[in-house]
């Protein structure tokens, strides 16, 4: 019967993506109203300076995350896999990050780096007065506290679907390479990474679509601050709906947000498509 939740689950989201959808195109402020303003309220976003920025964070913190939480868990499966000491215990504290909210996470970093109380004031107290990491109130540097927290929280999962591909990989395959001359480095690179492949695609899509729709990390770390220099879609959403009152903007913008995540999923349900269709005709 695990069709039934399914079917109830499909009916919620369905339903309220379209009411957003209608809301889009109205003029409703505070409550929802009738009425239809075609794509003003798109427009009103796409113009917005808050929307401009937040996209073009968006396009850095969803580069930057995504590729630097790959290698990341990736240099940490590969470590594991040679079945080092106390690789249990290393398993649980790489993965341990998985299990703290976001709030938390973001809460916790932004004392860390919070330049009155955090590392900064560390060091300065060690005696080293001229040591600067004030990243947390710089607007060119803000952005980069979101990308550090998030490796740190989202980098265990990478780990733990490489190290599930590693361990899987054919060991008469490894093997033939090691016979024929193959070093570690080249082993890797040659033989062993190919084969992950399908794995590194489910990496960066599950990442990507974290970094596309990144709210409480972000609200908890630099509320979007300083200014509004780290503002992401998910936040100009909620400024829109739940601080301006203006509902039909807020909607559009959280449609926006959809067609993003859509341009990510949809390409990568197609190709999931054709891999089984080409798995079940082989």
């Amino acid at each position: 019967m695990i069709w039934v939740p399914l079917l109830l689950s499909a009916a919620h989201l369905i339903s309220f993506s379209l009411w957003t959808i209608w809301i889009s195109f109205t003029p409703s402020t505070l409550v929802p109203v009738s009425g239809w303003v075609g794509l003003r309220n798109y427009t009103a976003v796409l113009a917005s300076r808050n929307w401009q920025i937040a996209f073009d964070n968006l396009l850095l913190f969803g580069s930057a995350f995504v590729l630097l939480s790959l290698l990341t868990g990736l240099l940490l499966a590969i470590l594991l896999d040679q079945r080092i000491r106390g690789e249990n215990v290393l398993r649980s504290i790489f993965l341990y990050p998985l299990a703290v909210s976001f709030v938390v996470t973001g809460t916790v970093w932004s004392w860390l780096l919070n330049p009155g109380i955090g590392i900064q004031k560390l060091v300065h107290d060690l005696g080293w007065t001229s040591f600067r990491f004030d990243w947390l109130v710089d607007r060119d540097m803000a952005i980069w506290t979101i990308v550090i927290a998030a490796i740190w929280q989202s980098s265990g999962f990478a780990m733990a679907l490489f190290l599930a591909g590693l361990r899987s990989v054919d060991a008469d395959i490894i093997k033939a390479a090691q016979i024929d001359g193959a070093g570690p480095f080249r082993l890797y690179r040659r033989v062993i990474l190919p084969t992950l492949w399908p794995i590194t695609v489910t990496v960066i899509v599950v990442q990507l679509q974290f970094a596309i729709s990144a709210f409480d990390l972000v609200r908890a770390l630099t509320n979007g601050g300083p200014g509004i220099a780290t503002q992401l879609p998910a936040l100009v959403v909620y400024d829109l709906m739940f601080q301006r009152s203006q509902l039909g903007r807020g909607a559009a913008a959280a449609v926006l947000m959809l067609l993003i995540l859509l341009a990510v999923l949809l390409p990568y349900a197609a190709w999931r498509y054709i891999q089984r269709r080409q798995a079940g005709h082989a």
